[in-house]
């Protein structure tokens, strides 16, 4: 018997986060939810962390996942913009450890490997594979799509690990 599992995906950015929820039962994946928490470019990045902070943890309390994966920090060729997305980053890890969620971080390269098949798709790619697998009736935005993208990514993981599990025992 296979168990439902709800898997939290979060493209993390320090304007834009994009989240993304879908539930996994067996290999079949169904779109629960998905958005944007935006903070507000004129407060102090104190505060804009704060909001994102916040909003994450609305999603999760709303939402109750069982897991959490989010997008690996990538090289950035502005070292300002870098130090921004890794401070982001944290406030992000500091919700998902506050409601005990499992964590998984992957790569923006495995997470298109996983959802399209090929490490550097693009956004459009992104989010019109997302629209498909998901069988969404609308394209959710880029940040939502690449949310959703690492939990389907996740839950290929954790499909994966399972089976691997059950063929040892």
């Amino acid at each position: 018997m296979t168990e439902t599992i709800r898997i939290l995906g979060i493209d993390p950015g320090s304007r834009v986060t994009g989240f993304g929820i879908v539930e996994q039962n067996g290999f079949d994946l169904n779109f629960i939810a998905c958005g944007v928490v935006k903070s507000t470019p004129t407060l102090s990045m104190a505060e804009r962390l704060k909001e994102i902070y916040q909003g994450i943890c609305a999603v999760i309390g709303k939402h109750d996942p069982h897991h959490a994966a989010i997008e690996q920090v990538f090289v950035a060729k502005n070292p300002s913009s870098a130090i921004k997305l890794g401070q982001v980053r944290g406030v992000l890890l500091l919700a998902v450890s506050q409601f005990s969620l499992p964590l998984q971080e992957f790569s923006p390269k495995v997470v298109k490997q996983a959802v399209v098949g090929y490490g550097q798709a693009g956004k459009a790619q992104m989010q019109q594979a997302v629209r498909a697998l998901l069988k969404l009736s609308a394209t959710p935005s880029p940040d939502a799509a690449d949310a959703l993208a690492v939990a389907m990514c996740c839950a290929n993981h954790l499909a994966v690990s399972r089976a691997s599990d059950r063929n040892k025992s």
